[in-house]
């Protein structure tokens, strides 16, 4: 059985979540997703949606066989627990393949690690633009 980890903050769900899922999952037969810790989080701003209910979420969905939150500590002790041989890295997030693999090996992770595409459909695909529009719809003074 080939497994897969996803990883990700999965704020608000929109279709580029789902893509990045549904395509994370077509590379194996088992796809695992670690969400986020909300004190792990320092590289955007903080989540709007709390921890345990993105897991709820992410759950949910068809392509995810099992989700789980990160460590608060050490964001690879859940992948050495995983033990998959795909991680999956969304088009917009920032780790840099390169010192992500480094860093694997020199934990003993023997995984390959793939860059998924960018969502190309129609509708919102960030969690940011969402927010925004809900700002200008709801926020602006005028309806």
């Amino acid at each position: 059985m080939k497994k897969v980890v996803a990883t990700g903050t999965f704020d608000i769900l929109h279709p580029g979540h789902l893509f990045y899922l549904e395509e994370s999952g077509n590379l194996g037969d088992h796809l695992s997703v670690i969400i986020a810790r909300d004190v792990n989080i320092k590289h955007k701003p903080k989540p709007v949606v709390p921890e345990y209910q993105r897991l709820r979420m992410v759950s949910a969905l068809k392509p995810v066989d099992y989700a789980r939150l990160g460590d608060d500590k050490d964001m690879f002790l859940p992948i050495e627990e995983i033990n998959p041989d795909i991680i999956t890295i969304g088009f917009n997030q920032y780790f840099n393949i390169e010192n992500l693999k480094k860093s694997l090996i020199e934990r003993g992770i023997e995984a390959d690690v793939v860059r998924v595409g960018a969502y190309e459909g129609e509708g919102f695909c960030s969690s940011r633009n969402i927010m925004e529009e809900i700002l200008i719809r709801r926020c602006s003074g005028s309806d």
